[in-house]
């Protein structure tokens, strides 16, 4: 065995890689998913775009170990089943059966965050470690926990939502249907809710002014953008999202007391100045105070990681 096959599945597109050992991709593909579809034709673009990038690099399926999938959603990882993913609008699909109808390989899935999560361990920012914490800090907040190595995600595979740990009781409404989630706090959309509320006080500040007075427009890096250039009210806003991020990491750290934690997403673009006010905070309120806790880095393999970690879901099985 020299490869395994990686399939990224998005709302969007379909990803997909073969992927070395070590994780290098030597070869991919891609094709859009429009979801809506019967799920059997998207599982058959899946596996025809593995099929494609054994064939574009020259390798056979004799080469490949096996082929792993991160979708969106909720897995059941041993039997091979994406329970569900709301914006394929799916409920109960035999993802790995319907795959090895066109590649007779064994076929494992996972849920995205911990996909990506798993990559990082094994090929980017965390890959000295055993133990790690990746965050996605996009529309939402997903989570990957890794420890020895291996996905955790509980009993039932939920057990890695931290985006939906209860962050302040009958706080901001989720999409979940709970109210108070970190994610409602620490998400681009949270940015993007708090830079509205403040555009439309004051519709002479820096943060309407960016968008030209059109709030339809704010982004998670205008109201990030205004920040970095002092602007007092996105000030504010930025200094209470890292307190609600810092938070969230300590009661990570206090429940998993990881060696590291990797940020991505694309609130996470905002590099050093993300970076250096969380960690002061974190470090600020950290309960252990007379003890090392896990360093807060950002992740290294941006949209790679998807087709990555998936080919690395066969590891120790």
């Amino acid at each position: 065995m020299k490869y395994n096959i990686g399939i990224d599945l998005g709302g969007t597109n379909i990803a997909a890689g073969l992927v070395t050992l070590d994780g290098k991709i030597v070869a991919r593909a891609s094709t859009p998913t429009l979801p809506g579809r019967p799920h059997e034709e998207i599982l058959k673009d899946m596996a025809d775009l593995g099929i494609q990038v054994v064939a574009d690099a020259g390798a056979t399926m004799d080469d490949v170990g096996w082929v792993g999938v991160g979708s969106p959603g909720t897995a059941d990882t041993k039997a091979g089943i994406v329970i569900f993913a709301n914006n394929l609008f799916w409920h109960h699909i035999p993802v790995a059966k319907e795959i090895q109808k066109y590649i007779d390989k064994p076929v494992y899935v996972d849920n995205d965050a911990n996909v990506a999560g798993l990559a990082e361990a094994v090929a980017g920012a965390c890959k000295d470690y055993d133990n790690s914490i990746f965050l996605t800090l996009g529309t939402g907040v997903g989570g990957g926990i890794i420890l020895n190595k291996q996905v955790f995600s509980g009993s039932h595979n939920v057990g890695a939502e931290v985006g939906h740990m209860i962050t302040v009781i009958d706080g901001e409404q989720c999409t979940c249907g709970n109210k108070g989630c970190w994610e409602t706090y620490t998400s681009a959309t949270a940015l993007i809710r708090e830079g509205r509320k403040s555009a439309e006080k004051n519709p002479n500040g820096a943060i309407a002014k960016a968008v030209n007075g059109n709030l339809d427009d704010i982004s998670a890096k205008t109201v990030m953008d205004a920040a970095k250039d002092g602007d007092p009210e996105a000030s504010a806003i930025f200094d209470n999202y890292i307190h609600y991020m810092a938070m969230g990491i300590i009661t990570l750290i206090n429940t998993f007391d990881p060696e590291i934690f990797a940020l991505g997403g694309g609130v996470a673009k905002a590099g050093d100045f993300l970076l250096d006010a969380l960690r002061a905070e974190v470090h600020k309120y950290i309960f252990y105070k007379d003890v090392p806790y896990g360093s807060i880095v950002l992740a290294e393999l941006g949209n790679d990681a998807g087709i990555i970690g998936a080919a690395m879901l066969g590891l120790g099985k």
